[in-house]
């Protein structure tokens, strides 16, 4: 009865039942989350700005002798101009100087509404090289010369842009970016940007406008990460080698392996400065010398221990299926507010490590011949005793909330019949039933995109 009234409401009603509606554990954590978003713009120090929430990334505002220095410049042109006003509000002084932490669109994408004053600053970036690749925004620049497209439709789902404000919460790290002006909408606006200045050793001294920073090499969520350190302040910006969550060590957007030993040891850098304040790139700022050395201490435990654990169980065999349920992060990490999987998890991780080490081909020669989805359908349902056993059984799992055996049920029946038009909507249906269950937003999102996506689908073809 259950799947009828569902498909009936999903039918009438076009999949306006949203998270909020029920709330979930899972849901009650993601919206507590919302606080670390709440657009504020913190004085660290005399001449020091911190502005969080302001966009999908945080900006901080350095003060010098005649100018200021910017430190990150957001995601959205249309923000940052609001921001720009802000700081207005602060001082009229030029921009002097903009540092970006790493090559990803969401911390340089709004730079032009600073540009815009004419005032011509040095903009510093961190070049890196990564094989035959080398300079500023290496994922992005590999995947254009690759002829790569199609992470822009996973990485829209992942962002929730198409999602209703009814049905996407958050993304993890960060609220929803603009529908309208995104990373991915804006590939083409941004694909040409390249800072004046870069980083080429591990670390460099320099000076803007009578402010001193060290830049440091910091490789991790990307190759082209750097932290800035004022060693007089005792400020450390980290850009994304943290934030509260556990860390994006692979991202389901996809992009090129994330070097995972490299940014547990960026996080050893980070400890080794003695900060007082860590600036994330985003979510909101961890003041206290104690709190700082604590904080970053266990992100670097929690990410060390998933990798070591991980190649530990590589060396014993096991497949990735096995190390999932193999690598288990320690209740005393886990339990960390800023260690919940809002934005990354700890099997993804481990798969991505698997597949960064060893390649795809998970060691078990079965998977080397493996039957087509179609086959192995084709077997699944002869097991079952026919197609219509093998829906029957799919059907009595949806009804009883089995929903993960439900979807994988009904993919096999798409498999034999992709324009089942009853199996999708179930499957739809299903699949935000799961999303309901996700603290993780970007799963949430992908999967909650997906869904309607399949919709969309159905609508086509009526």
């Amino acid at each position: 009865m259950q799947r009828w009234v569902y498909t009936i409401l999903m039918v009438t009603i076009g999949f306006s039942v949203t998270a909020h509606a029920q709330e979930t554990e899972a849901t009650r954590r993601l919206l507590e989350q919302n606080k670390e978003f709440v657009p504020e713009i913190y004085r660290i120090e005399e001449k020091v700005w911190f502005a969080v929430g302001h966009d999908v990334s945080n900006v901080a505002m350095i003060e010098g002798e005649t100018g200021i220095i910017l430190i990150d410049a957001g995601m959205s042109p249309v923000r940052m101009e609001a921001l720009r006003s802000r700081f207005r509000e602060i001082t009229k002084k030029p921009i002097k100087g903009i540092i970006i932490t790493h090559g990803h669109g969401d911390h340089f994408g709004g730079i032009q509404a600073f540009l815009a004053e004419g005032s011509n600053p040095e903009i510093w970036g961190r070049r890196a090289a990564l094989g035959d690749n080398t300079g500023f925004n290496i994922e992005a620049n590999a995947g254009k010369e690759a002829g790569l497209t199609y992470t822009n439709v996973r990485g829209a789902r992942q962002a929730g842009i198409i999602l209703p404000d009814s049905i996407h919460i958050n993304n993890g790290v960060a609220a929803r970016p603009d529908k309208q002006r995104t990373m991915f909408t804006r590939a083409k606006e941004t694909a040409a940007f390249e800072p004046t200045h870069f980083l080429t050793e591990e670390r460099k001294q320099i000076e803007i406008d009578g402010v001193k920073f060290e830049l440091v090499a910091a490789t991790g969520e990307t190759y082209d990460n750097m932290y800035v350190w004022m060693p007089e302040q005792k400020i450390l910006f980290c850009g994304d080698s943290y934030y509260k969550s556990f860390p994006n060590l692979y991202t389901i957007r996809g992009s090129q392996y994330r070097d995972v030993q490299s940014w547990y040891q960026s996080i050893e850098k980070m400890l080794s400065e003695g900060a007082e304040y860590l600036l994330p790139g985003h979510t909101r700022p961890v003041i206290g010398k104690e709190e700082v050395q604590a904080t970053l201490s266990n992100y670097h435990d929690a990410i060390k221990f998933v990798f070591d654990k991980t190649i530990e169980g590589i060396n014993e065999g096991m497949t990735p299926d096995q190390l999932v349920e193999y690598v288990k992060l320690p209740e005393d990490l886990a339990s960390l507010p800023y260690l919940t999987e809002y934005y990354g998890r700890v099997d993804w991780a481990v798969r991505s490590i698997f597949n960064g080490y060893l390649g795809w081909f998970d060691g078990n020669p079965v998977t080397l011949n493996k039957l087509s989805p179609k086959a192995e359908a084709t077997k699944i349902a002869t097991m079952a005793g026919g197609e219509d056993k093998l829906r029957a059984n799919a059907l009595e799992a949806f009804d009883s909330g089995d929903f993960q055996w439900a979807v994988q049920a009904f993919d096999y029946l798409l498999a034999l019949n992709e324009n089942d038009q009853e199996i999708i909507r179930l499957k739809a249906a299903a699949l935000m039933e799961i999303a309901e269950t996700m603290v993780n937003a970007t799963a949430r999102n992908y999967i909650n995109s997906y869904a309607i996506q399949l919709k969309e689908r159905l609508k086509e073809s009526d």
